[in-house]
């Protein structure tokens, strides 16, 4: 895992990987934009119209409206910043391949922008229904004071591990060899998945935890034998 995360990091500057984190970041900004703009202009709308309020405390609460969406927003950072990851996945892979895996990169098939993007938006569904479901759970925790951040932790290194090994897989096995993958890789993908993980809580990192995660699940892949 170590050397996966240090080749990763080396081939940081290398310009496909380099394009791919500004047009990632770029598409994260502009949702969180769309949000914040959706959440001000919405309650604007509802306080003044719904419940005839003045100018100035429609501004109030479309403010705390704002702040409770940034909360919000930093809060599903990792859902979002991996769904728009899986949209540009395959260039990551590709990058990756192309220099440290040649034969394997020309033996590989390109995925459609759709089924990219079909991935992209199940990974963040699948993210917020598993931890919306697990919610009183993390709330028991809390209340108790008995490993909330740990449940959260293993929690969504599954979920990651899945997300980021299934962007290398499709590309190389057939979807009836994909379930007996992730049979045999469960160990190692939630390796996979607890390490990026980690890196969404490290400050100015976790804005590049995606395409390093997606770089790092490309060498775990090709470096494990399939059986």
């Amino acid at each position: 895992m170590l050397d996966a995360l240090l080749l990763s990091v080396r081939q940081l500057g290398d310009k496909p990987i380099l394009s791919v984190f500004v047009k990632s970041m770029l598409l994260t900004l502009a949702i969180f934009a769309a949000i914040g703009t959706a959440l001000w202009f919405g309650v604007d709308a509802l306080v003044r119209h719904y419940f005839a309020a003045s100018e100035t405390t429609a501004d109030i609460a479309s403010t705390v409206a704002l702040l409770v969406g940034a909360l919000g927003t930093w809060l599903l950072f990792r859902v979002i910043a991996v769904a728009v990851i899986g949209v540009f996945a395959d260039e990551v892979v590709h990058a990756v391949e192309a220099k440290h895996y040649p034969d394997r990169f020309a033996a590989a098939r390109d995925l459609s922008f759709a089924r990219a993007l079909g991935m992209g938006v199940k990974s963040a569904g699948r993210a917020l229904l598993v931890n919306l479901v697990l919610a009183p759970l993390y709330i028991v925790l809390l209340i108790t004071g008995v490993g909330t951040a740990l449940a959260f932790f293993l929690v969504n290194s599954w979920l990651l591990g899945r997300d980021l090994g299934d962007m290398v897989a499709v590309r190389h096995l057939p979807a009836a060899d994909l379930a007996r993958w992730r049979s045999a890789t469960r160990f190692s993908r939630f390796t996979l998945g607890a390490a990026g993980t980690a890196l969404f809580f490290v400050p100015f990192v976790n804005f590049v935890a995606p395409v390093l995660g997606a770089a790092m699940a490309t060498h775990l892949f090709h470096r494990r034998t399939v059986p």
